[in-house]
């Protein structure tokens, strides 16, 4: 059996997230729905970075072991017949052999997640971005980007009932940008949590609003209380841009 990644980008507005779950469509079951209907044959994928319900990725990842796949020249035209039988919000970039015991999850020494504001009514992005038309203050929300590198410890930012051994993150970039009459907020980091890319956009808006001040962020990333961040921006302005091996 031999491992390979499959590189995956995907529009996830009709989608319940990326990984599989009962009773509910998701970017995994359509991937392993299409790679059965091309070989007749069940594959058992494992995701890279989990997307919730509504999230979009530029790039994503599955690993899957097999022996059904033909030599490395062929894997090109197995792309194209996948990507005929995928839906059009779905796309396989590339099916790559790897080692043996390479996983696509452990793997990944960085991640990279934007989030897209939108401040002036336009309906050709408002299924990837978020409208917020509020006056921001745009020195402030660069100053609370800029903090977050002071800290590992992100508890705050992740929703309840996550099952992980630590809240720690160390992240390598944060900051605001503006680009085509959008408000794009960058992070990477080596790991994310559940919720956690929505949970600062969410937090940082509100000093940008001057809603609360820098040194109330900074209180409530030191506090470990994730009911005072602020989780309610949409999903449909986050993408995660690029996952780095």
């Amino acid at each position: 059996m031999a491992r390979y990644f499959i590189e995956v980008s995907y529009n996830g507005s009709n989608y319940a997230g990326f990984q599989i779950q009962q009773n509910a469509n998701s970017i995994q079951s359509e991937v392993e729905k299409a790679l059965k209907v091309f070989f007749k044959e069940d594959f058992q994928l494992t995701g890279s970075s989990r997307t919730d319900a509504g999230v979009h990725a530029i790039q994503n990842y599955f690993h899957f072991d097999s022996n059904m796949l033909p030599v490395e020249d062929l894997l090109e035209r197995i792309v194209y017949n996948i990507n005929a039988i995928l839906p059009d919000d779905i796309v396989v970039k590339a099916i790559r052999k790897v080692k043996d015991d390479a996983h696509c999850r452990f793997d990944a020494i960085e991640r990279v997640y934007r989030y897209y504001v939108y401040r002036t009514k336009n309906p050709f992005v408002a299924d990837r971005a978020y409208y917020y038309p509020y006056k921001l203050d745009l020195i402030s929300l660069q100053q609370a980007a800029t903090a977050l590198l002071e800290y590992e410890d992100f508890t705050s930012f992740s929703k309840k009932n996550t099952q992980v051994k630590t809240f720690n993150c160390k992240l390598t970039r944060s900051f605001w940008a503006e680009e085509d009459n959008m408000l794009i907020y960058t992070v990477s980091g080596n790991r994310f949590l559940r919720g956690m890319v929505r949970g600062l956009v969410g937090t940082m808006l509100k000093v940008g609003t001057q809603k609360i001040t820098l040194d109330d962020f900074k209180q409530i990333i030191l506090s470990k209380d994730c009911s005072k961040a602020d989780f309610s921006v949409p999903p449909q302005g986050l993408f995660l841009e690029q996952v780095l091996y």
